[in-house]
């Protein structure tokens, strides 16, 4: 199958739109077409041992979580780890896609994987992902005029604003009214841009229609189930030692971190048996998505120090399970997924080598 037939392939599953304005995603090393992809590596981290592993299984394409370029490169030498891996993709024509929080948002995507495994919920977005946007912001004004058959204002408004810059829709409904008057309601949609002169338009035609005249900021509409983290609400409460196995069990991990709330006060005794219901999650790092959120506990890779002291302090319970143990899971999965989107064309591989470089002994 031809990388960009591929490309595609992974946009329709996830948007780059719905990444992180600050993150790196897509395509980031593309061979001098054409390119035929027969095999593709799963990997969460593109390091030297996986490169490596690309190299010897012969792939031709390599899906990094993690995005191996994210500081600008200035030079391709092999003086740094980031630089030698980015030359050997190219010396073997490796393509590298990286999808990072495209993935973390998508519905079914990392996010909602991590979630799974913590039993029978309610699950929503912490922050909703937002619908295409036209790059500027748009408004609707709104008013309503009486007029009468022989003198039409509002054909006129249509006539004089069809050629002004920023004006994109203009909608008339006529209602009839006796003595041979009618209501007619206008909308206009215009871009910022087009503000003041629709405004000064309309006014110039409708004077005494100026002052009921609303103008309503247009806002892009949430994409539901699509959004960076998630909150969980269990149909059914479970002792935080519990939730803590279970975490344990989905990301089959021998240990986790955990911080206990200080102010724990819905059980006297073993915080360990105190009864928990919502819990916020965001794989990877996820403070900034997490703090300030109301939930009974926080499940993230890492938090820092201090960031963990405010949730606690807050009665929140936090569980850490470092950064790339909350999201690698989810590559197994996605094999499934990317073997139906590429039609069983292509052979899906996950890294042998991939791990997270944090052990605990």
């Amino acid at each position: 199958m031809d990388l960009k037939q591929v490309v595609t392939k992974l946009n329709g599953f996830a948007s780059l739109e719905l990444a992180e304005k600050w993150d790196n995603v897509g395509l980031l090393v593309e061979p001098s077409p054409p390119h035929s992809v027969k095999s593709i590596l799963l990997t969460n981290d593109l390091t030297e041992r996986v490169v490596q592993e690309a190299i010897d299984k012969e792939v031709n394409m390599v899906i990094s979580y993690h995005p191996p370029i994210f500081v600008p490169l200035k030079r391709l030498t092999s003086g740094k780890f980031k630089e030698r891996i980015i030359v050997k993709m190219i010396e073997n024509r490796i393509a590298v896609y990286s999808p990072h929080t495209a993935f973390d948002a998508v519905k079914n995507g990392v996010n909602d994987w991590l979630a799974s495994g913590l039993g029978s919920a309610q699950v929503e977005p912490l922050e909703y992902s937002k619908g295409p946007s036209s790059g500027s912001s748009q408004y609707k004004l709104l008013t309503s005029v009486l007029t009468n058959q022989e003198a039409d204002r509002a054909a006129k408004l249509q006539d004089s604003l069809k050629g002004l810059d920023g004006v994109e829709r203009i909608q008339v409904e006529t209602t009839t009214r006796p003595h041979d008057s009618a209501e007619q309601q206008i909308s206009i949609h215009c871009s910022e841009s087009g503000l003041v002169n629709t405004l000064q338009m309309f006014a110039s035609l409708f004077p005494e229609a100026v002052s009921k005249t609303e103008v309503l900021p247009l806002v892009q509409i949430p994409l539901l189930g699509t959004g960076q983290g998630r909150l969980c609400t269990l149909n059914s409460s479970v002792t935080l030692s519990e939730l803590i196995n279970r975490v344990k069990s989905h990301l089959n991990l021998k240990h986790v971190r955990l911080a206990v709330a200080h102010n724990d006060l819905r059980q006297q005794g073993d915080p360990l048996q105190s009864q928990v219901q919502t819990i916020a999650l965001c794989a990877g790092s996820g403070a900034s998505v997490l703090c300030g959120e109301k939930a009974d506990v926080y499940l993230t890779g890492e938090m820092s120090h201090h960031e963990v002291l405010d949730a606690v302090s807050h009665g929140v319970h936090v569980i850490l399970c470092e950064h790339s143990n909350t999201e690698r899971g989810f590559l197994t999965e996605f094999k499934s997924k990317l073997n139906v989107l590429l039609e069983e064309k292509v052979d899906v591989l996950v890294s042998s080598c991939d791990a997270d470089p944090l052990q605990v002994l």
